[in-house]
């Protein structure tokens, strides 16, 4: 589900990010973010189907948490469906965002 990189972890999300899953999906992000041996994490959205408020929320929640850590918290390959959310809620101000992740990267596993 996820793997390492030399400073940044990377999570691949996937499915639906909901109201029966979001407890599941936050207690992940936040045991990637705790980790002593990133410096951030890239959560790779490339697999999301569909996002509701209790998803969105893990984020958020994520992302302040990391902040508090003074870590880097970038979303990627964000589908424009689930973008179109982020866009909405103005929430693409809050979270970083890129295309695709940085080639110098290995893929999720």
């Amino acid at each position: 589900m996820h793997t390492m990189t030399k400073e940044m972890a990377i999570f691949q999300a996937q499915g639906s990010l909901n109201a029966s899953n979001a407890h599941v999906f936050h207690a992940s992000l936040m045991q990637k973010i705790q980790s002593d041996s990133t410096s951030g994490l890239f959560v790779d959205m490339s697999q999301v189907e569909s996002l509701d408020s209790a998803g969105l929320i893990s984020l958020v929640s994520a992302l302040k948490h990391a902040r508090q850590l003074q870590k880097r918290l970038c979303l990627c390959s964000v589908p424009p469906t689930i973008r179109i959310v982020f866009e909405l809620t103005q929430l693409d101000r809050a979270f970083e965002m890129v295309d695709e992740l940085p080639q110098a990267l290995p893929a999720a596993a």
